[in-house]
């Protein structure tokens, strides 16, 4: 069930979270939006800390914490998941699709091939990722998935 909150009332801080998120600086991002999740209504806070958890998940994948990762990106995603498809001007659907797509990947690849999966984080993030199709997708190498690029996309 979507949530009937207005997103007019979403913080002009969110594009310098989404910034920080695209250019791969997940924990810069994590602390914008943490700072706003922590201000936050009630109905909004799981809009913030959803897209921050994903934030704080890629973190801990690029340091090869699959415990960290697999649990921040599926408790983000499922925070979400209310706000799709779309809300604060974020495509909403695209990220739980993104964040799901990952936490797959960390899933089937298993605690041993951590590396594998963070091996792809920089080829889908920041400035490699920018210009390119928000639908693009990078594989990973030596596994049998395709990931979707790390973009929140607005």
């Amino acid at each position: 069930m979507a949530v009937d909150i207005s997103s007019d009332s979403v913080d002009p801080r969110l594009g310098e979270g989404v910034a920080l998120f695209n250019q791969g600086e997940y924990y810069a991002c994590h602390d914008v939006l943490e700072a706003i999740w922590m201000e936050a209504n009630a109905l909004e806070k799981p809009f913030y800390q959803g897209i921050l958890q994903i934030a704080v998940g890629l973190y801990h994948l690029g340091n090869h914490n699959w415990q960290g990762a697999s649990i921040l990106l599926g408790e983000g995603v499922n925070r979400l998941r209310p706000f799709e498809p779309t809300y604060g001007g974020i495509d909403v659907e695209r990220l739980v699709d993104c964040g799901w797509a990952w936490l797959t990947a960390l899933h089937q690849s298993g605690p041993e091939r951590v590396a594998d999966v963070a091996a792809a984080v920089p080829l889908a993030q920041g400035e490699l990722a920018a210009g390119s199709d928000p639908e693009a997708v990078v594989a990973i190498a030596g596994a049998e998935h395709r990931l979707p690029a790390l973009r929140i996309a607005v």
